[in-house]
């Protein structure tokens, strides 16, 4: 396999689920992106999926579950810890990227306002999880 193809994108706005959905429709149109609401929603779907995501795309600001606190679920739960999670939001606050990081979070993208930048953001990441890919396998 040359690139992650299973994504999971947790992120309670409805605009950037759909901008993220555009995105990857045309910069991956073999990927296949589940999108979860919230937190418990997310955990939900992750713990009875048969097959889990490659990457999880994460936002802070949530309702019910903060994604910090998704983080440390994920990290504590034997089956779901060794997915790599890229913190994507729109927090640039410091104090929010070092908690990630804490958090052992993967990476940390803060959301480009317009959905050109968007869409340049998303192509980069793609781009670095398939040489990380290539880098593994080789």
């Amino acid at each position: 396999m040359s690139r992650p193809e299973r994504f999971l994108l947790i992120d309670d706005n409805l605009h950037d689920q759909v901008l993220a959905r555009e995105a990857f429709e045309e910069l991956c149109p073999d990927c296949h992106l589940t999108v979860a609401s919230d937190g418990p929603e997310a955990l939900t779907l992750l713990r009875a999926a048969a097959e889990l995501p490659e990457v999880i795309l994460l936002d802070v600001n949530m309702p019910r579950m903060n994604g910090f606190e998704v983080l440390q679920a994920l990290k504590a739960d034997p089956r779901l810890r060794l997915i790599p999670v890229v913190m994507l939001t729109t927090s640039s606050a410091g104090a929010d990227i070092t908690e990630a990081y804490t958090l052992h979070a993967s990476s940390y993208l803060v959301k480009a306002e317009d959905f050109g930048a968007f869409l340049e953001q998303i192509e980069t990441f793609l781009a670095y999880w398939r040489h990380c890919n290539r880098t593994v396998l080789a």
